[in-house]
């Protein structure tokens, strides 16, 4: 498989008055053309990895690295005016919540047609037709309503789908998608998956889904990391996540209802203080 992105022990640091927290302690993956989830409760650095590639966590906080290569290009080593280029241009990263993401003042149609010309040289007419068929490549009718709309005139699903055309649409190679069901009902949550699915396939892209929620995982995506305390504790393939080995994963696992095995009372996840202190599981292919 053709790697993308080659993650090699990244670590994530905030100074603190109690010392130093790390918040990513020794990560390291991979990524082809494929859909690759990184699961585990908040708080196990899930969303800080997705930052941490992209270079979005600020002063205080630290972040270090062997190297984060994009198509064999160590980020790391690029100034900030050099990354501006690759934030959205090459990798994409769609954040959790759409309404803290779209700027509420600006009608959608203006947020789309400058997110495609800051990276593309088009007249605003050209852009304008472009974002016309985002979003109708993300599901949405009537697109010319929604372009002279503002974003509270819009559902979370809505939201949801502009958003993802929004990071679309200077087509990167690498979609970083941080929790962006987990604020929709189940029915609009698949939509939103389906569409991510199909763009991903039709564009050969790379997506990491970053979520908490091991079911859609394990049905969405083709392998998966397992994070806590900053660590990745397992990898599996993704449709063998029902068959984990890690204590922690098998806890979380449990710890989910099942309508297939119903029980009266659901288990509670038992930690083990070694498993924070055991070295990362690489995530390489």
């Amino acid at each position: 498989m053709e790697t993308l992105l080659d993650v090699e022990n990244l670590w994530v640091k905030f100074p603190s008055r109690q010392g130093v927290f790390d918040a990513v302690r020794g990560v390291s993956f991979t990524l082809g053309r494929e859909r690759l989830g990184i699961v585990g409760e908040s708080g196990s650095g899930k969303s800080m990895t997705g930052r941490a590639i992209l270079r979005l966590i600020r002063k205080p906080g630290i972040v270090e690295a062997d190297h984060i290569k994009l198509d064999g290009v160590d980020l790391l080593t690029k100034t900030e005016k050099e990354m501006r280029a690759v934030r959205g241009q090459r990798i994409s990263m769609v954040m959790q919540d759409p309404k803290f993401s779209l700027n509420p003042v600006m009608t959608i149609g203006s947020q789309i047609i400058e997110a495609y010309r800051l990276h593309n040289s088009a007249s605003k007419a050209d852009a304008y037709r472009k974002s016309l068929e985002m979003l109708e490549a993300v599901s949405i009718n009537d697109p010319e309503r929604v372009m002279r709309a503002y974003p509270h005139e819009m559902s979370g699903g809505m939201g949801q789908r502009i958003m993802i055309a929004m990071m679309l649409i200077p087509n990167p190679e690498i979609l970083i998608a941080d929790e962006p069901t987990s604020a929709l009902d189940v029915s609009v949550q698949r939509q939103v998956l389906d569409i991510m699915d199909k763009l991903v396939k039709e564009r050969g892209m790379g997506l990491i889904f970053i979520s908490h929620d091991l079911n859609l995982v394990a049905d969405f995506c083709d392998r998966v990391l397992i994070m806590y305390a900053g660590r990745v504790v397992e990898v599996c393939e993704a449709d063998k996540l029902h068959d984990a080995k890690h204590p922690y994963t098998r806890g979380l696992l449990n710890s989910l209802p099942r309508l297939d095995q119903p029980s009266k009372r659901l288990e509670v996840l038992q930690r083990d203080p070694e498993w924070s202190q055991t070295p990362s599981v690489s995530g390489r292919i």
